[in-house]
This record gives structure tokens, C-alpha cells and sequence, in this order.
């Protein structure tokens, strides 16, 4: 790895196949915004000759060019594959975004990936590489994922590959900082007169060569003289670390007595160590100078994801669970065995449409082929799970994205990913299976949203289109959900954070063709009776003919919390006849479904229906039912009506150094905290009770707070009593947006 002779196996324009599982590599970009993780998969693609040197394919598209959102937001949005060839293998570089509002295209990426690149910038403050990485990192290390941190923008005025690597150690090692150390130190040309050096190739520690790309093309040359001591201070610490992590237990005794260990040995021991996911090189790259044909460092990137990340069938597989009553299979990463798969990724194209990224785990895909399509809905913490269904569909052509292209290719063999036009139904995270024997995989965990934004339709033309859009921007993408509340009557879509919101408006609009407006989102508060009261309902008219009688008088009393509402007959003497009754509790619900003072829900009362009148004529069902909602409007005119607001029960996991100013800002949202305890190595859970009212932007101003370290989950607690000096603005208002104050 690093010290091999190489040619670029690619050629633009054609698509990148692999024949079997073990010539391919499924390699994720994870990094924070601006890390130059886009600008990096465009040096690979070029060095490996899947783009000329302007970095473009055939028809003039960038791999950039993945969506015309992006360029309006100046952004990555979404999850992006781009294959490339090189030694032989197939590469698949899934570029993801770095803005923590598209995280769930992050854990597409993850789904789909082998092994994990994290790109973090020299320009950049290590608390926004930590950040913004640190809890992906934990997460891929959960499952035993191989890592590889490259360090970019190196050529920037007062940047240090040695400090970053550092950090790197210190965010990334945990408790074993020598887990995570250099391949190369980067060599840099004579400093300009505004700062910057540039990148001009690299040293390789363990074969002690020089990696001169300055002409364009990789050299190999031997280091100067004055280099040495650093560069063996450099390469002892790395064969140290290589050896610890050995399977030969024997090598660390060898090497402390004195023997030379040969880099064969170290190489292979190196390569085990990353696909085991137990050693963490760092290596650093650069694009390519204008003319030149090779990015610095980019082959040695490519030799590593070649060499040393593993290949689909070392590692597990997803769960899988069988459809109706059939025996759980052992699957195995084989292209002749079952087909199952999995929509990781739903995007639209305006000439094809609906284009499903398919990741094979067994079997092998093919043009034809009928497929049996699960969808489970992926899973949404504290939210009902979207609905279960099943259909089966004929797969047309299949192609390898790259960009804005769509290459044919003939089949799609396990462990390889694959574009699919039209695939019905299918959203994301949905299984694909042979009909014979239907199976279903264990769903992957979506963030859940909690940045409310409720829109209407801009007119009655968008109205009728309004549905359908938000059902296809939700099957798109997974971190979105739609909510149709009922207590307030909004169509709620909840998101990620505010630029997912503008994304979300935007597809609507571009795509769909639908124009929404964002109004203000309404929290469902409630009313209640603040002591008890007594109410008569009147209903008498008479207007020629048929007329209307119908009188009733209701006791209303407080109950708990959480005891709604209860009817209570407690006429004597027939005063409001039998059949009457039913009708007096229908129009008392009926109104305190509307409200009583601020137009909220009436809850946690008993009224009791204690005397009436009728007549034996002109009573109805109609008239008690309106005699029964006057007396309940009577009684709490006559009596003080308190609101009550949705508490929610939160917990905040934030880094130990941000517990002080969360706690302080939840206090000052109204919350109460309940208490905090340890979560894992420099990391504190904070739960609290926090009025709705309060965190209606607390996904936003969070990440703002913790520098992004900081997540949250939310669930309702239960409605309890407003402040009075509140309430009395609340009812001042005559949108009664309870967030605008």
C-alpha cells in the first residue's frame, strides 16, 4: 500500500462494472461542511481516469453535478455515488453531505457502505471536525466499520498536518491515540508571498520514499538527507502502532529486541489491521494542478481503499426476516444465492423520473427481472412507523450514476450498488426479494425531525397538486414527516433544520410544481375550568310553524390532569326527557371540542346535567344539543378558564463541556431539569421538561449552542397549566400563534 507501480484502469465515459463481489469496494465520504469531500471524489475520478483533467465525463458533466438545488444552495444535499476503476476493482465513492440538516443522506451512505473515509480540513477548528464527525465515527465504530481519515486543505496559510493529526488522534483514538496515525507526511513547494505552500507530494513512511507529484505525474524519489530523523521519528511511531495492533503476537517482542521487521510484513499487517476497523491511517490529499493528471495523494487513497478496506462478502450482512411463516435463511454475500436488496437512496430525475439507488446484498439484479418489493417504513424514534406495503414489480434498465449520467450496465452482481428507473412504489429503505421466497430487511434508523414548518397552498391550483407532491418529497427522503395535525388543522412538515426546510420548499416548487407558503406553527393548547361553575342553556324559538325548545342547566367541576371530559344525568322527575339526554352531552361536546374562551379543546372537566325544560312539541335533538352547548359557554364565562400547553420530555446529549450552557438555556425555555448521568466517554445525557411553546426552534438553536455536538429526542409529556401573564397574551392574539412569543 503506497508503494506499488500503478496505471488509471478507468475510461470516461464507460460505467464501471464489477463481476464479482470481491472486485468491489463501497467507500463513504463522511465530513464536515466545506471538509472538500466533492472536490476530493473529483480528484479520485480523475486520477483513476473516470474524468479528463478538466474533471468532466463525456457529455460536460461534473460529478458534482448532481442536483440543480445544490448549486442554488451552494451545498451538497444529497447522497452521490460515483464509481471509478482502479487496479482492477471497482470503487464505489458515495459522497455525502456535511451539513448536519441532510445527516439522513449520511446513514444512507453508511447503509450502503464497507468502509468510511473521514475527510476533515487543516482549516477548520477542531470543534467543528469533532463536531460534526465524532458521533458518526462511534457509530461506524458500533458496528466494526474500517475508517481512514484524510486531511485536506493543507495548502491553506497556517495549516499543520502534524497539529490536525493530532486532533485526529485525540477525537478519533479515544483511549488509544496511537490507533490513528500518519502513512505519509505531505511535502510542500516554496511558500508564496500570501501564505501558502503548496502541496507538492509526500513522504511514505514505510518504504522511506519520496512521492514527488510536482510535474504532474507521480515520482518516486529517495528523501533527502536532512529528512531523516523525522522521517524515522515518524516511521517508528508507525510500525508501533502497526505492530500492536498484529495478529502475530510474537512481532512487538522481535522489534523491541532490535529486529528489522520488512515492510511485507508491515504492509500486510497494516492492511488486516484497517479492514479489522482496529487501525486508523491518516493520509492527506490534494486536487490536481492545473495540466496535471493526478491529484497528490490520491493514488496512495486509492491504493489503501483497494488494499486495505475489506471487500462485501467480509463483511455482515443486515438482518433479514422472512415474509409469511417462511424459515429465517442464512444469507451470504453471493451473486448466485437469494436476491435481496435495498433502496438506500429515492431521487428524481425530470426526464426519468423516480430513480431508486439499489444496494445488492445477495444475489444478482438483472434488466426483466421481477422483483418482490417490502416496505417497512425505516424507523422514526417517539412517531408511528409509516405504513407497511408490499406489491411486486418488473425491473427495467439498470445503470451506474455518475453525476448526472445514467450508464447501462447488465446486472448488478451482491455487494455492488446499481440505479433503477421506475421501480414502482419503492421508497427508501424498502427490500427487493425473489416473489418465490420474500424477505425483509432489518430497517436502518433515521434521525428523527424536529423543526416544525407548516405550509398551505399558495392557491387552489397548488391545493390540487399538494397531496401527491408531499407524498413523493416524502418517499424521497426519509428524514422528512408529513403530519396532518387534527387539533390544530396543519399540514406540518417536519425537517432536519432550517436549510432542509428551504430544501424541501424548493423541490416542491422545482419538481412538483407546487407554490406553498409557510405560516406560523400552532402548538395544540388546551382550556380547562379553573374552579367549578354552573351554566343554563336556553334554546327557545318559535317562528310560525314547527318551533324549538329545549332548556338545560349543567354543573362543570375540575378533574386531574389527563381525565378529559365526563358526562355526567342527573335529572330526577323526566325535566329533560330521557331521549334528550344524548342530545345535551352531543351539543356539550360538541362545544367543547371548539372551546369555551381561546378557541382551544376543552379537557379534565365533569358536567353534569342537573335540571331542564321541554316541550312536547317543539323539543328536538337539535334544540337540546344546542341548549347544551349555550350552557356550557354560559358557565365558563362565569368562571376563570386556564390554558394548558403540551410539555415535552427531553433528553439532550451534549459533550461534558457544553452541560453548563444547556442546562442554563433550558432554564430559560420554562424547563425544569430532571437530571443528568454519563453517556459513554465525554458525553452527558441532560433530561428535562420543557413547555412546547418553548422548543419549537430547538433543533436549531442547539446546534448553534453545542458548535453541532449536541442532539436531542422529544417526546409529549403531558398538558399542564399555562403562566397567567402568558395566557393573557395568548388570548390577545388573533392568529393565537403561541410561537411568536
Amino acid at each position: 500500500m503506497g508503494d506499488r507501480t500503478h496505471a488509471h484502469t478507468g475510461a470516461a465515459g464507460r460505467a464501471a462494472t464489477a463481476g464479482r463481489p470481491s472486485s468491489v469496494r463501497n467507500v463513504v465520504l463522511v465530513g464536515h461542511s466545506g471538509s472538500g469531500k466533492t472536490t476530493l471524489v473529483e480528484a479520485l475520478a480523475q486520477t483513476a481516469g473516470a474524468v479528463n483533467r478538466a474533471g468532466r465525463v463525456e457529455d460536460g458533466a461534473t460529478v458534482s453535478d448532481y442536483d440543480e438545488i445544490e448549486h442554488r444552495q451552494q451545498r451538497s444535499v444529497q447522497l452521490s455515488l460515483v464509481p471509478v476503476e482502479w487496479g482492477g476493482y471497482k470503487i464505489n465513492l458515495l459522497d455525502t453531505p456535511g451539513y448536519a440538516d441532510f445527516v439522513g443522506e449520511l446513514r444512507a451512505g453508511l447503509r450502503a457502505a464497507d468502509a468510511a473515509l473521514f475527510i476533515v480540513s487543516a482549516a477548520q477548528e477542531a470543534e467543528a471536525v469533532a463536531g460534526a464527525t465524532r458521533a458518526v465515527w462511534e457509530e461506524c465504530a458500533a458496528v466494526g466499520m474500517p475508517r481512514a481519515v484524510v486531511v485536506t486543505h493543507l495548502d491553506t496559510a497556517r495549516t499543520s498536518f502534524e497539529e490536525m493529526t493530532r486532533i485526529c488522534g485525540e477525537i478519533f483514538g479515544g483511549d488509544d491515540p496511537d490507533a490513528v496515525l500518519p502513512l505519509h507526511l505531505p511535502v510542500h513547494g516554496p511558500e508564496g508571498a500570501d501564505g501558502h505552500a503548496p502541496l507538492t507530494g509526500l513522504t511514505g513512511l514505510l518504504g522511506r520514499r519520496i512521492f514527488d507529484y510536482s510535474s504532474g505525474e507521480r515520482r518516486e524519489n529517495p528523501p533527502p538527507e536532512e529528512q531523516l530523523p523525522a522521517l524515522q521519528e515518524a516511521r517508528n511511531r508507525l510500525v508501533e502502532g502497526i505492530i500492536a495492533e498484529s495478529e502475530d503476537e510474537t512481532l512487538m517482542d522481535r522489534y523491541l529486541d532490535g529486529a528489522e521487521v520488512d515492510i511485507r510484513t508491515l504492509v500486510d499487517d497494516l492492511e488486516r489491521a484497517v479492514a479489522r476497523g482496529t487501525f486508523h491511517p491518516v493520509l492527506t490529499a490534494a486536487p490536481a494542478a492545473p495540466g496535471a493528471r493526478q491529484g497528490v495523494g490520491t493514488v496512495e487513497l486509492l491504493d489503501l481503499i483497494t488494499g486495505g478496506f475489506p471487500t462485501p462478502p467480509e463483511r455482515p450482512l443486515p438482518d433479514v426476516t422472512p415474509l409469511h411463516g417462511a424459515s429465517r435463511p442464512v444469507l451470504t454475500c453471493d451473486p448466485d444465492g437469494p436476491l435481496v436488496a435495498e433502496v438506500v437512496k429515492t431521487a428524481s430525475d425530470p426526464y426519468v423520473g423516480r430513480i431508486s439507488l439499489v444496494r445488492v446484498f445477495s444475489g444478482t439484479l438483472r434488466p426483466d427481472q421481477t422483483v418482490h418489493v417490502f416496505g417497512h417504513g425505516l424507523t422514526d424514534p417517539g412517531h408511528e412507523p409509516r405504513p407497511f406495503h408490499e406489491t411486486e414489480v418488473r425491473v427495467g434498465a439498470l445503470s451506474s450514476p455518475f453525476g448526472k449520467q445514467q450508464r447501462p450496465v447488465t446486472s448488478c452482481v451482491a455487494g455492488d450498488l446499481a440505479g433503477v428507473p421506475k421501480l414502482g412504489g419503492a421508497e427508501t429503505g424498502d427490500t427487493l426479494s425473489d416473489p418465490d421466497r420474500p424477505l425483509m430487511l432489518d430497517p436502518w434508523t433515521a434521525p428523527d425531525p424536529l423543526l416544525p414548518l407548516a405550509i398551505e397552498a399558495h392557491s387552489k391550483a397548488d391545493d390540487d397538486k399538494l397531496s401527491q407532491g408531499l407524498a413523493r418529497l416524502v418517499a424521497e427522503d426519509p428524514t422528512m414527516r408529513l403530519e396532518q395535525n387534527q387539533d390544530t388543522h396543519q399540514v406540518v412538515l417536519w425537517c432536519l433544520g432550517e436549510v432542509h426546510q428551504d430544501v424541501a420548499l424548493d423541490r416542491l416548487r422545482s419538481r412538483y410544481g407546487v407554490q406553498v407558503d409557510a405560516v406560523p406553527h400552532k402548538v395544540p393548547l388546551r382550556e380547562t375550568f379553573a374552579a367549578p361553575s354552573t351554566g343554563r342553556g336556553r334554546h327557545v324559538k318559535q317562528s310560525g310553524g314547527h318551533g324549538q325548545y329545549a332548556i338545560c342547566e349543567i354543573d362543570v367541576e375540575p378533574l386531574p390532569p389527563g381525565s378529559g371530559i365526563e358526562f355526567v344525568d342527573r335529572v330526577v322527575g323526566g325535566a329533560v326527557p330521557r331521549q334528550f339526554v344524548p342530545s345535551v352531552e352531543k351539543g356539550v361536546r360538541a362545544q367543547a371540542a371548539r372551546g369555551v374562551s381561546a378557541g382551544h379543546p376543552l379537557v379534565d372537566v365533569r358536567i353534569t346535567l342537573r335540571d331542564g325544560k321541554s316541550h312536547s312539541v317543539d323539543s328536538s335533538d337539535a334544540a337540546f344539543q344546542t341548549a347544551g352547548a349555550l350552557a356550557l359557554r354560559e358557565a365558563a364565562a362565569d368562571t376563570r378558564i386556564q390554558l394548558l400547553e403540551p410539555v415535552a420530555e427531553v433528553r439532550v446529549l451534549v459533550p461534558d463541556d457544553y452541560v453548563g450552557p444547556v442546562m442554563s438555556d433550558l432554564s430559560g425555555r420554562r424547563g425544569r431539569v430532571i437530571g443528568t448521568e454519563q453517556s459513554g466517554t465525554g458525553r452527558t445525557l441532560v433530561r428535562a421538561e420543557v413547555p412546547e411553546l418553548e422548543i419549537g426552534r430547538y433543533a436549531v438553536d442547539l446546534r448553534s449552542l453545542s458548535h453541532g455536538a449536541g442532539r436531542f429526542d422529544r417526546a409529549y409529556a403531558r398538558h399542564e397549566a399555562m403562566p397567567p401573564q402568558l395566557a393573557e397574551r395568548l388570548r390577545g392574539r388573533p392568529e393565537n400563534d403561541p410561537n411568536d412569543s
